[in-house]
């Protein structure tokens, strides 16, 4: 389940640095043998403090985190809708995202130049929203010239989707994404299909002065930020990336004492991993005890059997049913003894939806 959250921004925003934070933190990739990363891929581990409490209560050889990735998305100019600079490629790019991560300047430093010649967060935002409501606009107007002749025939699903296609144009038209409009679930469907840039769900990163860490809320520009997110209805961090990159190359104890003496408790890195995975409805489940355990990714709203899938599709195929204990259960119980004591291992079967913080053990015959 390799989703991915694309890293846009103009250039000189902190970008490169940030991923290189990511890059830096990267997975232990002797966990992941199946995993081809390209160059502009930065694959890292989720955190997750549950792992260590199971660890703590139900031993394992050794324990794996899940992973999540991120894409460095080529710099975007004023005009790449228009095909400018790496313009085709990067629209492209950015098509095959999940999400996408806009970082935008939110400090102040003589030495590095700004695109626009001053630091203007908003000018910043709206330059690169309005490539993408461009590119979403020429994509819906070929789209309109393609199914009007059927939808005119009453060919329903051109009927339907036409109809979608009408309601979209204005708002990118009045300089609005996508994402700003409520769709039925019957539309949702016919969106998800357009592949729309401005459909994709959005955290906006600021990239905030050093000196800001210990308090974002309080600096000017990640104020103008955030009320831009607000606005959107998108999410919003202030993160250093330049520290952040610091951060990424050190050991456990150093990272400790560096965030210690920042102000903050934890990385601004970790807080988008997880801001990221939560955007896409992302959550995790557990398996416990010999030898390893792990935490593996689904999504919200998934049964049980195809939650084994993500394991191997054997225990999808044959799945018989799944015995569930909570994490919460496993925390107070401390013990699986105890926990069964209680009554509280359950014995799920197909139409089971599994939750967040779910440990469980997958009965199957193939």
């Amino acid at each position: 389940m390799a989703l991915t959250a694309g890293i846009v921004g103009l250039p000189n925003v902190g970008k490169s640095t940030l991923f290189n934070a990511i890059t830096k933190a990267g997975a232990e990739m002797a966990n992941y043998p199946f995993a081809t990363i390209e160059p502009n891929v930065g694959m890292v581990e989720v955190p997750d403090k549950r792992l260590a409490r199971i660890q703590e209560l139900i031993p394992a050889k050794k324990v794996v985190h899940t992973t999540f990735e991120f894409t460095d998305i080529a710099g975007l100019v004023k005009g790449a809708s228009k095909g400018e600079g790496l313009g085709n490629k990067f629209l492209e790019n950015i098509r095959q995202t999940d999400a996408i991560v806009h970082v935008v300047r939110a400090f102040d430093d003589e030495n590095i130049t700004s695109v626009s010649g001053k630091v203007d967060p908003e000018e910043d935002i709206d330059t690169i929203n309005l490539e993408l409501i461009y590119a979403d606009l020429d994509s819906v107007d070929r789209r309109i010239g393609k199914v009007q002749k059927m939808a005119q025939q009453k060919d329903k699903e051109s009927m339907a989707e036409y109809n979608v296609l009408q309601k979209i144009k204005p708002v990118l038209e009045a300089g609005d994404p996508v994402r700003s409009i409520k769709f039925t679930d019957d539309e949702a469907k016919i969106v998800k299909g357009l592949f729309l840039l401005t459909s994709k769900p959005v955290i906006y990163v600021a990239n905030i002065a050093e000196e800001s860490m210990a308090d974002p809320e309080s600096d000017k520009y990640y104020q103008i930020v955030k009320a831009h997110a607000d606005k959107e209805g998108a999410g919003c961090l202030g993160i250093s990336a330049a520290i952040e990159e610091e951060i990424a190359g050190l050991d456990d104890e150093e990272k400790a004492e560096m965030l210690a003496a920042e102000g903050v408790e934890e990385s601004g890195l970790d807080r988008l991993i997880r801001a990221a995975y939560h955007l896409l409805g992302l959550r995790t489940f557990f398996t416990a005890g010999g030898k390893e355990t792990r935490a593996w990714t689904f999504h919200q709203g998934m049964k049980a059997p195809q939650v084994a899938g993500v394991i191997h599709s054997d225990f999808e195929r044959g799945f018989i049913r799944a015995e569930v204990v909570s994490f919460e259960d496993l925390d107070k119980y401390e013990s699986m003894q105890k926990i069964k004591e209680a009554g509280r291992v359950r014995l799920e079967g197909k139409e089971y939806e599994v939750q967040d913080g779910d440990i469980i053990e997958f009965r199957f015959n193939v």
